[in-house]
């Protein structure tokens, strides 16, 4: 199945020249949303990991689904409040501001292996903000996953440290 077909793109939106990838028009279709789980369950069930992080809010539709299906805990990695304490905080910019992300500071062990899940990324901010989060607490991060990539805003560079799986990206467009 051909996933970038399945995401629509919202011009000018949340401002004026972000072209948002809106996933919801994805998910809302049962089978391209059973698509990008199974290939993303391909991609890991047989992977040597303890948990899996899921990054708010749409990282948390694949991060939870992988989770459950290959066995594994699911940590959430939430904006700043959301979780009730005791948390670890990271502060990051993205490609129309700046936030901050936190996690659980029991969520990870040290030691533990931890696969990062989110719909998308850009400018890398948000998952390099969960990755620092994963290692503070003392995991390893195996991988970061994807079901988008915009290459133009070269996310990879900023987190050219980890494996990085995308599914589909839009460059360009």
């Amino acid at each position: 199945m051909n996933l970038k077909e399945k995401i629509r793109t919202v011009p000018h939106w949340p401002i004026k020249g972000v072209m948002f990838r809106d996933i919801t028009s994805l998910l809302i279709d049962p089978e391209a949303f059973r698509a990008a789980c199974d290939m993303l369950y391909d991609r890991y069930k047989n992977m040597d990991f303890d948990k899996i992080v899921g990054i708010d809010a749409r990282g948390f539709f694949f991060a939870s689904v992988l989770a459950y299906k290959l066995g594994k805990g699911f940590v959430p990695v939430r904006k700043k409040g959301k979780l009730p304490p005791e948390t670890v905080s990271q502060e990051y910019s993205l490609e129309y501001g700046t936030s901050t992300v936190e996690i659980r500071d029991d969520a990870i062990k040290k030691g533990e292996k931890v696969l990062i899940v989110d719909d998308l990324i850009a400018t890398g901010g948000t998952v390099a903000a969960a990755a620092k989060l994963v290692e503070k607490l003392g995991g390893e991060v195996v991988e970061c996953a994807f079901i988008i990539e915009l290459p133009e805003l070269k996310g990879r560079e900023k987190i050219k440290e980890y494996k990085i799986f995308t599914l589909t990206e839009f460059e360009g467009e």
